[in-house]
């Protein structure tokens, strides 16, 4: 039995206030992206990973896809030991959540291979085990993201009209550094928090609407000013070569671009019919939709 893991963006990336079990309150907009791993599991005497394509660092046993057997095998006895095939083509620590779209579609793949009955909803919490952005990974298209990105409505977002450009200039930028550039100590978190009935308010002043009026999404050419990610500044700064990628991107026509959660990939989005040639260092990976 095989999926085939998307990867995803974020439009627009506001991380809010540092809670108080350590996890972060956000608002996103996640879009699916068609670049995909390949998942199969088969059932085996033992549980064991086998990984092709990109090298994952670090023991088997840390992998969302093990894990994800694991948690399942623990609550449910029909679960029993599995072959896991995996083959990267998303790249890792990106910002583009390849990982925990392998560890959604893991808790999919057990569920089918031993008929678990098990609904999404069923499912949505043993993802959120697994990591923040898992939860999105289990639905089917665009979703708003809210609390740690596992409050999930679905978006009416349609980008046929527009060619997709994701550009990794392979710096690995680490998500716990990024979240303490942001200096949402306990302090700022609960000032930030008292003053929220202003947020609407707060959002204008920055050019950006209050999260119910971005429900209904404006039209891509307007998102320029509007989307924003919280953690560009700092990684701009620290990594300009990043920010060099965006410049880049808007220099040749993109309509909007962004960095993708913490980053290190920049994406744009161009009219379709108006794909520009593009050059960057023969090490960058470079992705066009």
């Amino acid at each position: 039995m095989i999926l085939f893991p998307p990867c995803k963006i974020n439009i627009g990336l506001r991380i809010l206030r540092k809670r108080s079990d350590g996890f972060h309150d956000l608002e996103t907009l996640f879009w699916p992206v068609p670049l995909r791993d390949a998942l199969e599991m088969l059932p085996s005497d033992t549980t064991r990973l086998h990984v092709t394509g990109a090298d994952i660092p670090g023991a088997p046993s840390t992998n969302l896809c093990v894990r994800a057997h694991a948690l399942l095998a623990a609550d449910f006895p029909a679960v029993r030991p599995v072959d896991i095939y995996l083959h990267k083509s998303i790249p890792m620590g990106a910002g583009l959540g390849g990982g925990s779209a392998d560890g959604a579609l893991a808790l999919v793949l057990v569920n089918r291979l031993f008929r678990l009955g098990l609904t999404r909803e069923d499912l949505l919490p043993y993802a959120l085990q697994l990591g923040s952005d898992c939860p999105f990974f289990l639905y089917d298209g665009p979703c708003w993201a809210s609390g740690r990105g596992e409050i999930l409505q679905p978006a009416a977002l349609d980008l046929s009209d527009y060619r997709l450009v994701l550009v990794n200039p392979g710096i690995h930028v680490p998500t716990g550094w990024a979240f303490a550039q942001l200096g949402l100590g306990a302090a700022r978190s609960e000032s930030r928090a008292q003053s929220s009935g202003a947020e609407g308010a707060d959002a204008q002043r920055r050019g950006e609407p209050d999260a119910a009026a971005l429900r209904a999404i404006p039209p891509v050419s307007s998102w320029r000013d509007i989307f924003h990610n919280d953690f560009e500044p700092a990684v701009f700064a620290a990594y300009p070569a990043i920010k060099a990628i965006k410049e880049t991107l808007y220099a040749t026509g993109a309509v909007y671009a962004s960095m993708s959660g913490s980053g290190s990939t920049v994406y744009a989005l161009y009219p379709e019919g108006q794909m520009p040639r593009l050059s960057f260092p023969k090490d960058y990976w470079v992705y066009m939709g």
